[in-house]
């Protein structure tokens, strides 16, 4: 199916780069008003000292056919997202899509690290970055977006809720933040139905993000390189495959039918029909339980 979202007004929460980028960039590639916030200008860095900033993704929002809107927010300041959401509301005066996909914590988790062993200070800052961020934008945004029936918010996050079940995610405070998030959306579920609202959770798979493609080395264009050093990075996919996820359940009629539900790019597109960028349709989380974790060599066969 192809989205159209022409007249939607949507607000990507934490869009300077990775998944939030994709998003946004569907999303006005489906016709969408987007307002893309994070806390990295041109002018003004965050702690991440990363080269991405909001501008570039509103303008991106605007190339693909929508039209990008860059509004720098720290979503822990409470007058800053209060602020924003009154800017939309007078600006635009709807609503229709909020994505949560508010982080910040790469720099701040310890792998393998029971909580006595990890930084306290990272791990609570880690809660909040990936946590409070999410509340606190709920709690000013969705009085917006309730005001006209149909209304949808994605809180992204890291796994399904079946694979997290089962997975530690190797830190108690990771393990919580991304494990929170699925739950949280489920809750907000319960209260968004009444006015005609859906939400949902969404992960993307092994995403080659930007900090992930430096991390290997590589670029998009030669990301398959990294594959000589980790062979299951073939099963990775681009930020737009989320965005295109999120584009589709948005444009979807019957959305409501995903109420409270933890979705993943890689079954939605076999839901919606949509491809990754280079064609493909990574199906990563199936792929992680039945190919990498029993050890079997890299084989994306039948996954992609």
């Amino acid at each position: 199916m192809t989205a159209d979202l022409r007249e939607k007004v949507a607000l990507v929460a934490g869009a300077t780069r990775g998944a939030g980028r994709g998003i946004a960039v569907e999303l006005g590639a489906a016709g969408a008003t987007v307002y893309v916030t994070g806390r990295t200008t041109r002018a003004q860095q965050s702690e991440y000292a990363r080269p991405e900033a909001i501008e570039e993704t509103a303008e991106l929002v605007t190339a693909a056919g929508g039209r990008g809107i860059a509004v720098r927010v720290d979503h822990l300041a409470e007058a800053e997202v209060e602020a924003l959401v009154a800017r939309i509301r007078a600006e635009a005066g709807r609503l229709d899509i909020l994505v949560n996909d508010i982080w910040g914590g790469e720099k701040l988790f310890e792998w393998d690290k029971a909580v006595w062993e990890h930084s306290l200070d990272k791990g609570l800052r880690l809660l909040r970055l990936g946590i409070d961020t999410h509340l606190i934008t709920a709690h000013y945004a969705l009085p917006l977006m309730i005001k006209r029936p149909g209304g949808l918010l994605v809180e992204v996050t890291d796994g399904t809720a079946d694979y997290n079940a089962t997975h530690y995610r190797l830190s108690p405070f990771y393990d919580l933040v991304k494990t929170g998030v699925t739950r949280m959306a489920w809750a907000h579920a319960q209260d968004l139905e009444k006015h005609g609202a859906t939400a949902v959770a969404v992960t993307p798979g092994w995403l080659r993000s930007e900090m992930m493609l430096d991390a290997f080395g590589v670029n998009e264009g030669n990301w398959r390189d990294a594959t000589k050093v980790q062979p299951h990075f073939a099963i990775s996919e681009t930020p737009h495959f989320v965005g295109r996820a999120v584009a589709a359940i948005a444009a979807d009629p019957d959305r409501a039918r995903w109420n409270g539900q933890s979705l993943s790019s890689g079954g939605l597109a076999k839901v919606y029909g949509f491809d990754d960028i280079d064609g493909s349709r990574p199906d990563c989380w199936r792929y992680m339980v039945e190919v990498q974790e029993p050890g079997k060599p890299a084989d994306v066969t039948g996954y992609r």
